[in-house]
């Protein structure tokens, strides 16, 4: 089983064939509709003329990527921060994983170091970090011993809280109800907060 966002057929192919498109639309997924970020990645891929390189995005010109990031419609809400981010995404997997995406998870021995390993990127913190966790093992089949431990509540089974819960429209309906609750507890909770202050 693989992601399958309600994006374009080709966007998600690329996610399936290519670790670093799917790297890149976990870290375009902030400040941006799910699927505006999962889809970006194929976006980029239509602009370069080939599925994204780390190498290449590594050494491109930055004022150039910004540009290619930048072109209506934007890939992100943010392109010129965002460009700057997926291209130092790219410089730490080549000098860690050779450029090749999918070494970061292919030889883990287990949850909680590929949690590590995912967490120690440019713009993953430890929740993107878990969900990205979630999301190797519920659909890409990436299963080291204690993934769902590491993953956090993002690695229960047969729940609706990210991307990696996501498989049609239905689903991505629920993890957005399940986000909109979170926040609405998160407001409260800052706002009886603020009134004991």
């Amino acid at each position: 089983m693989t992601l399958s966002l309600p994006i374009d057929g080709e966007a998600n192919r690329l996610l399936e064939r290519s670790p670093l498109a799917l790297l890149t639309g976990m870290l375009l997924d902030q400040q941006v509709p799910m699927e505006k970020a999962f889809s970006s990645p194929y976006v980029l891929a239509q602009r370069l003329g080939h599925d994204p390189d780390a190498r290449e995005l590594a050494g491109y010109d930055p004022q150039e990527l910004v540009e290619v990031f930048a072109r209506p419609p934007a890939l992100h809400r943010f392109p010129k921060a965002m460009a700057g981010r997926v291209q130092e995404l790219c410089r730490v997997l080549v000098d860690r994983y050779a450029g090749d995406a999918g070494r970061l998870w292919a030889d883990v021995t287990d949850g909680r170091e590929l949690l590590r390993r995912i967490a120690d990127l440019p713009g993953f913190g430890i929740q993107k970090a878990q969900i990205f966790v979630a999301l190797l093992g519920k659909r890409y089949d990436v299963c080291p011993d204690g993934w769902r431990e590491a993953a956090g509540g993002y690695g229960d089974p047969d729940t609706y809280r990210s991307v990696a819960d996501v498989t049609d429209a239905e689903s991505l309906r629920r993890v957005r109800e399940y986000k909109q609750q979170a926040k609405a507890k998160a407001k409260a909770k800052a706002a009886a907060k603020a009134d004991k202050g």
